[in-house]
């Protein structure tokens, strides 16, 4: 078969760039590689990019033309399909153009072009902030309309979504009625006027006019959340508040229920991207929840902490990335707050450690290094550094202004800010599992361990071999003196910090997501977690899952991820009611939070991620790791957008007999595929029905080198 149209074209990771402005002079290009036929690799490609249609309907270009592979006959193999910057002549500010790409899967074999895409240019730099979508709105229909009474309705939306209503009403006088918003019921039709921290109830009056008229509700804005930290929405929306419910009362004839509407604000969101379902109607539910909670809390053009505030936050965009990264085949959303956070930080001292982590994820997961270029020195000194000893370990006691002055820190002057920078390790205070706060804390070095690696790969991908060497040198210094301070060698637990004697939970999920803990170590250290149970907050359950799956322990992560405790997504979902995942697992644990929290969704990404084991080895999935750790979950099949495409992965999963693993591959990719191993049988799987022999490690079976297309491993 031919190679097939590339699709999936994106302008500076833009999917829609006729939507939005480009400001970069040097934009960059992706597409998906398209074949049915096994191991297809691009081996080149063209790009035309022209400042009018026209002329790419007739195959030329005036702006640039990238060139065929095979210039002068002699071939010139190009298999990048992302990240390709423009090397034509100067683009111009605020003008139109268009560009279209055909690939090569080997001499004779060329695809047809692909669809012409369209751009916009704004006011080009060379330093331009990643470009961005507005929010758009989505209407949505009652799913439940009760007529109360001749002037009182009671409308169910399905799910709670940030927006307002609209309808159309018709009345004989000139009248004023009542509209009831809320996220939560007190009685059947009736919503909780009073319920509580932050779960949001409004009842706003709208006039209404003599006769016939549209109207859309507006929201009055809330003093807190639009106060001068939190995120405003954007000029060309509207106020928005979080509700499902709506009860209008005053009605002086009868409303038509297909005239009332839930007006919906988010981010441009796909769907059908991915999808997940297995044999546990838990953790299908669960999923459902985590993924749309990736749709509703994009609100406002950034990753916010719910409704309450309104603000990023760092940890809570680590979160929420992953998250939306294994919902869409979308990164702008990611690359704004991400942006937005390295000028303009908040408290936590682990919260500036996230943002090396998360800029590490943008270019494994996008394969575009241009945000860690333009941000590098930045991203040096979020790593805190400078906050280290001789040994390496660091403390927020050594923070100086000169440190802050590095990392953009101003201080916040509102009341849930801080004007100091300290440790946090959980979120509330009660949820740390008795975590002792010592000055020196392995909650807080295990994730410097991490940003220190994440620094070295980043070095590595701009060529900067000096830097490549000292954070390579500073992780080696950190990690054996982690050991050495925080290793309790009776237990062989991790300690909560030097001179401690208690090992929370967090101190030992924190060093084993970070790769501090080796084989030899971690029996302990897993029984130590395996008993703790939930016994950290939503945030604290992203790393707890993240450690539980580098450590190969997906029996656990499973028990966990399908809970109905009180401590489970189960709970928000089947005791609480919520359709988009909390702040917190209860009222109970923190009486304050709100209903509409991103964070609260962590297996959104932990379920392809970890349970299903789809990763990037190799930056844009140019080389993929399919690694599941299913437990003993029957079976399970999930779809996972990347940015070379869609990966399908299905498991059947018999532990004691058989494991069958069926998988589907973009083009111009390859994986390394692990199954669960039997402790009896030998070192042999079937891939596509001829045997291969494998390699064991950490009781799992790997094959490599399998490249796009349909195939099945089986144990």
């Amino acid at each position: 078969m031919p190679a097939l149209q590339p699709t999936g074209l994106m302008t500076e990771l833009i999917a829609h760039p006729e939507w939005t402005r480009i400001n970069s002079a040097r934009p960059r290009f992706c597409w998906i590689v398209n074949s049915t036929e096994q191991k297809a690799f691009q081996q080149g490609y063209r790009i035309l990019v022209a400042s009018r249609r026209e002329l790419l309907s007739r195959d030329a270009a005036d702006m640039w033309d990238s060139g065929e592979p095979n210039p002068g006959g002699e071939w010139r193999s190009e298999p990048r399909s992302v990240g390709i910057e423009y090397a034509g002549s100067p683009l111009q500010s605020n003008t139109e153009y268009f560009w279209k790409v055909r690939t090569w899967l080997g001499v004779d074999d060329v695809s047809p072009w692909s669809e012409v895409q369209r751009f916009v240019t704004g006011d080009l730099s060379d330093n331009a902030l990643h470009p961005h979508y507005d929010p758009v709105v989505s209407i949505v229909k009652p799913v439940q309309f009760v007529e109360l009474s001749e002037n009182h309705v009671f409308v169910d939306f399905g799910r709670a979504a940030f927006g307002t209503v609209q309808l159309t009403l018709d009345s004989p006088i000139t009248t004023t009625i009542e509209i009831h918003l809320g996220e939560v019921l007190k009685g059947p039709y009736e919503i909780d006027r009073n319920p509580g921290g932050s779960r949001r109830y409004r009842m706003i009056r709208l006039k209404m006019r003599k006769g016939k008229h549209r109207y859309q509700l507006v929201i009055p804005p809330d003093e807190r959340n639009t106060a001068d930290f939190a995120i405003k929405m954007p000029d060309t929306l509207f106020e928005v508040c979080p509700f499902r419910y709506c009860e209008i009362r005053g009605l002086l004839v009868p409303l038509n229920r297909s005239l009332l509407e839930q007006v919906a604000v988010h981010y441009p969101f796909d769907d059908s991207a991915a999808q997940f379902t297995s044999s546990s109607k838990v953790l299908n539910d669960v999923w459902n929840l985590c993924h749309y909670t990736m749709k509703a809390t994009s609100f406002c053009g950034y990753y916010v902490d719910g409704d309450r505030e309104r603000i990023a936050y760092e940890a809570d965009t680590y979160i929420n990335q992953l998250g939306h990264y294994a919902c869409d085949r979308e990164y702008t959303l990611a690359r704004r707050t991400l942006e937005h956070l390295i000028t303009r930080p908040t408290w936590p001292t682990e919260w500036f450690l996230y943002t090396v982590l998360a800029a590490w994820n943008d270019y494994m997961y996008t394969g575009d290094s241009s945000l860690i270029a333009r941000w590098y020195p930045d991203l040096v000194a979020k790593a805190l550094i400078g906050l280290g000893r001789q040994d390496g370990l660091i403390s927020s006691e050594h923070m100086t202004q000169e440190i802050k002055n590095e990392i953009h820190f101003a201080g916040r002057s509102a009341d849930f800010f801080t004007d100091g920078i300290r440790d946090v390790v959980d979120w509330p205070e009660v949820e740390r599992d008795g975590h002792e706060m010592c000055s020196v804390n392995s909650v807080v070095n295990g994730l410097h361990y991490r940003a220190l690696l994440c620094l070295e790969g980043m070095a590595r991908v701009l060529g900067m071999d000096e830097d490549v060497r000292r954070f390579a040198d500073r992780a080696s210094l950190v990690k054996s003196s982690f050991l050495k301070v925080f290793l309790d060698k009776q237990s062989g637990l991790i300690l909560d910090g030097e001179h401690s004697s208690h090992s929370s939970l967090h101190s030992n999920i924190f060093a084993v997501a970070a790769g501090l803990i080796s084989d030899a170590l971690l029996p302990p250290i897993l029984k130590h977690v395996r008993f703790r149970g939930m016994a950290c907050s939503v945030y604290a359950s992203q790393m707890l899952l993240e450690a539980l799956y580098t450590a190969g322990d997906g029996s656990h992560a499973l028990t966990l991820l399908t809970s109905v405790g009180e401590r489970s997504w189960a709970h928000m979902i089947y005791d609480v009611g919520t359709t988009i995942a909390l702040e917190a697992w209860d009222n109970r644990v923190k009486p304050n939070q709100d209903w509409n929290h991103a964070w609260g969704a962590v297996p959104a990404n932990m379920i392809p991620f970890g349970l299903m084991g789809i990763t990037p080895l190799e930056s844009g999935f140019s080389k993929i790791s399919i690694d599941p750790r299913p437990g003993d979950l029957p079976w399970a099949e999930v779809t996972t957008p990347t940015i070379r495409g869609p990966i399908n992965v299905r498991i059947t999963n018999h532990p004691a007999r058989r494991f069958i693993l069926e998988c589907d591959l973009p083009a111009n990719t390859a994986a390394r595929i692990g199954v669960p191993a039997l402790h009896s049988e030998d070192d042999v799987l079937i891939v596509d029905g001829k045997s291969v022999f494998a390699e064991r490690k950490k009781g799992h079976l790997y094959v490599d080198g399998i490249g796009s297309g349909k195939h099945t491993v089986v144990r």
